[in-house]
Protein backbone atom coordinates (compact mmCIF):
# COMPACT_ATOMS: atom_id res chain seq x y z
CA UNK A 1 0.00 0.00 0.00
CA UNK A 2 1.53 3.36 -0.98
CA UNK A 3 2.44 5.74 1.83
CA UNK A 4 -0.14 8.41 0.75
CA UNK A 5 -3.09 5.99 1.03
CA UNK A 6 -2.36 5.31 4.71
CA UNK A 7 -2.88 8.98 5.52
CA UNK A 8 -6.20 9.04 3.68
CA UNK A 9 -7.37 5.87 5.44
CA UNK A 10 -6.46 7.41 8.81
CA UNK A 11 -8.35 10.59 7.91
CA UNK A 12 -11.41 8.56 6.86
CA UNK A 13 -11.29 6.62 10.13
CA UNK A 14 -11.14 9.87 12.14
CA UNK A 15 -14.11 11.33 10.22
CA UNK A 16 -16.08 8.11 10.78
CA UNK A 17 -15.30 8.24 14.53
CA UNK A 18 -16.38 11.90 14.69
CA UNK A 19 -19.68 11.05 12.97
CA UNK A 20 -20.28 8.09 15.30
CA UNK A 21 -19.43 10.25 18.34
CA UNK A 22 -21.88 12.94 17.23
CA UNK A 23 -24.59 10.34 16.70
CA UNK A 24 -23.94 8.88 20.17
CA UNK A 25 -24.20 12.32 21.81
CA UNK A 26 -27.47 12.99 19.97
CA UNK A 27 -28.85 9.60 21.05
CA UNK A 28 -27.98 10.20 24.71
CA UNK A 29 -29.53 13.69 24.57
CA UNK A 30 -32.75 12.36 23.03
CA UNK A 31 -32.93 9.54 25.59
CA UNK A 32 -32.59 11.99 28.48
CA UNK A 33 -35.31 14.19 27.00
CA UNK A 34 -37.61 11.18 26.59
CA UNK A 35 -37.12 10.20 30.24
CA UNK A 36 -37.95 13.76 31.38
CA UNK A 37 -41.07 13.87 29.21
CA UNK A 38 -42.25 10.49 30.48
CA UNK A 39 -41.89 11.64 34.10
CA UNK A 40 -43.81 14.84 33.32
CA UNK A 41 -46.55 12.87 31.57
CA UNK A 42 -46.87 10.54 34.55
CA UNK A 43 -47.35 13.56 36.82
CA UNK A 44 -49.94 15.04 34.44
CA UNK A 45 -51.81 11.75 34.33
CA UNK A 46 -51.87 11.54 38.13
CA UNK A 47 -53.22 15.09 38.28
CA UNK A 48 -55.98 14.29 35.78
CA UNK A 49 -57.02 11.20 37.77
CA UNK A 50 -57.33 13.35 40.90
CA UNK A 51 -59.27 16.01 38.97
CA UNK A 52 -61.62 13.30 37.71
CA UNK A 53 -62.26 12.17 41.29
CA UNK A 54 -63.14 15.72 42.33
CA UNK A 55 -65.45 16.11 39.32
CA UNK A 56 -67.15 12.78 39.99
CA UNK A 57 -67.77 13.72 43.62
CA UNK A 58 -69.17 17.09 42.52
CA UNK A 59 -71.61 15.48 40.09
CA UNK A 60 -73.08 13.38 42.91
CA UNK A 61 -74.25 16.47 44.81
CA UNK A 62 -77.95 17.22 45.13
CA UNK A 63 -79.61 20.29 43.68
CA UNK A 64 -79.52 22.08 47.06
CA UNK A 65 -75.83 21.25 47.51
CA UNK A 66 -75.01 22.48 44.01
CA UNK A 67 -76.95 25.70 44.66
CA UNK A 68 -74.82 26.28 47.77
CA UNK A 69 -71.64 25.77 45.75
CA UNK A 70 -72.38 28.10 42.82
CA UNK A 71 -69.18 29.99 42.05
CA UNK A 72 -65.52 29.09 42.25
CA UNK A 73 -64.23 27.14 45.25
CA UNK A 74 -60.85 25.61 46.02
CA UNK A 75 -60.72 21.93 46.91
CA UNK A 76 -57.16 20.85 47.60
CA UNK A 77 -55.03 21.65 44.56
CA UNK A 78 -58.08 22.17 42.33
CA UNK A 79 -60.62 24.88 41.73
CA UNK A 80 -64.21 23.73 41.22
CA UNK A 81 -66.47 26.14 39.40
CA UNK A 82 -70.23 25.52 39.58
CA UNK A 83 -72.53 27.55 37.33
CA UNK A 84 -76.24 27.31 36.61
CA UNK A 85 -76.70 28.34 32.95
CA UNK A 86 -80.37 27.26 32.94
CA UNK A 87 -82.94 26.21 35.49
CA UNK A 88 -82.11 22.65 36.55
CA UNK A 89 -78.78 22.50 34.67
CA UNK A 90 -75.44 22.91 36.40
CA UNK A 91 -72.09 23.29 34.65
CA UNK A 92 -69.30 21.90 36.82
CA UNK A 93 -65.65 22.40 35.89
CA UNK A 94 -62.41 21.39 37.60
CA UNK A 95 -59.09 23.10 36.96
CA UNK A 96 -55.87 24.06 38.68
CA UNK A 97 -56.38 26.27 41.73
CA UNK A 98 -53.55 28.61 40.75
CA UNK A 99 -54.85 29.38 37.23
CA UNK A 100 -58.34 30.90 37.23
CA UNK A 101 -59.17 30.43 33.53
CA UNK A 102 -57.83 26.92 32.93
CA UNK A 103 -60.19 23.94 33.08
CA UNK A 104 -59.13 20.30 33.03
CA UNK A 105 -62.56 18.69 33.01
CA UNK A 106 -66.11 19.99 32.46
CA UNK A 107 -69.52 18.38 32.68
CA UNK A 108 -73.17 19.41 32.84
CA UNK A 109 -75.59 17.77 35.26
CA UNK A 110 -79.36 18.01 35.48
CA UNK A 111 -81.20 18.23 38.79
CA UNK A 112 -85.00 18.41 38.66
CA UNK A 113 -86.97 20.88 40.77
CA UNK A 114 -88.39 18.22 43.07
CA UNK A 115 -84.97 17.70 44.70
CA UNK A 116 -84.80 14.16 43.30
CA UNK A 117 -81.77 11.98 43.59
CA UNK A 118 -78.82 12.75 41.31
Amino acid sequence: MPHGNRGIILLEALVALAILGSAAVALVTLSAAAVRLEARDRGDEREMVEADRVLAASTLLTRAELDQRIGRHTIGEFAVNVQRPEHGLYRVSVGPADTPVAEYLVTVVYRPDDGGAP
